[in-house]
This record gives C-alpha cells, sequence and structure tokens, in this order.
C-alpha cells in the first residue's frame, strides 16, 4: 500500500521543517549584497557630486581669477565622467532596492508614489532588464566621453564615429522596441 504524497505545504517530518527554515533564513545573506550596494552607491554620489563641485570651481577660477588651464577641454569630459559615476550608483541603488524586494519585502514608500519608481520590481527578469538599460546609458555616456577627445586624422575617422553613431542609435531603437508596454 502506497503512503499517500504529503501535502506541498506540510514537511514530513522534524528535521525537514528545520532545513526548510533554515533555507527560508538564508534569505538573509542577500543582505550582504545589499547594504554594501548602498553604501556602494553613496560613496559614487559624493565621488560625482565632488568632481561636479570640482569644475564649477575650476570654472569660477577660470572666469573670475583668470585661471590659465584651457577650460573647455577639461569641462566637459569631467562632466561626462561624473554622470557615468552617478549612472553606476544609480544602478547600484536599483540592485540593491530590487534584491530586497525580491527576498524580503515590498517597499511601501515606492508602491504607494504616484509615479512609477524603478525600486517597483517585481521579477529578477525585470530587475535585470532595469540594470541592463541603466548599464548601457553608462557606456554610451563613456562613448560620448571618447568621443570629445578624439583627434580626427583621416576622412576614414569621421565616417568610423558616423558608424558608430548609427550602431548606438540603432542599438537604442531595437532596445526601446524590445521594452514591455508596462516598462514605458
Amino acid at each position: 500500500m502506497n503512503k499517500p504524497d504529503p501535502q506541498p505545504n506540510e514537511p514530513t517530518s522534524s528535521a525537514e521543517r528545520r532545513f526548510e527554515s533554515f533555507l527560508w533564513g538564508s534569505r538573509y545573506l542577500v543582505l550582504l549584497a545589499v547594504v554594501p550596494s548602498i553604501l556602494g552607491a553613496l560613496v559614487l554620489f559624493v565621488m560625482g557630486t565632488a568632481d561636479i563641485l570640482a569644475v564649477m570651481r575650476s570654472t569660477l577660477n577660470y572666469y573670475w581669477l583668470g585661471g590659465s588651464q584651457e577650460l573647455y577641454d577639461a569641462t566637459i569630459p569631467k562632466i561626462i565622467k561624473a554622470i557615468d559615476i552617478y549612472l553606476i550608483a544609480i544602478v547600484l541603488l536599483i540592485f540593491a532596492a530590487g534584491v530586497y524586494r525580491l527576498f524580503f519585502s515590498i517597499i511601501e514608500p515606492a508602491e504607494n508614489s504616484q509615479i512609477r519608481h524603478p525600486f517597483n520590481i517585481n521579477s529578477f527578469d525585470q530587475l535585470k532588464d532595469k540594470i541592463a538599460r541603466v548599464v548601457v546609458l553608462a557606456v554610451i555616456i563613456e562613448f560620448f566621453r571618447a568621443v570629445v577627445d578624439i583627434q580626427f586624422v583621416t576622412p576614414l575617422d569621421a565616417i568610423y564615429l558616423a558608424l558608430s553613431i548609427l550602431a548606438l542609435a540603432g542599438g537604442l531603437f531595437l532596445m526601446s522596441k524590445a521594452q514591455p508596454d508596462d516598462h514605458k
């Protein structure tokens, strides 16, 4: 005579109950990723802000004190770098909030917000998608930082730049077409 299968929610032994309790408690391990990600984002926001403030100081020195540094060659790459740093900080925040939401609890202020907040993540695929989009944006910003420093030697260099921009535009177009309606 076959023993009936146990119900999915009813452990069959105390060892199984203890093991399942251990497994459920192991979700707290993700806090080892969540907390440092938030701290890392804080550090990056401070770094990006310090970079922007340094650019502002250089600009004021240039115009008011007659600084000798070539302002335009230095300013744009530094601002682009600061934006890149901010985007990486945003990736860390989205990752931390998404992992917390997936393993622990919804984030009430984000849920109750009238705006669509990037912390409203319902699945790993959605988390991956949001992070990938910000990373692609960071790569594009890095591309533009490199473009600012380009010295055209031959007409072929200009064609390569145009093709690169066309490839980026095509990639962004394809990403927008692949984006589900609930993300818009």
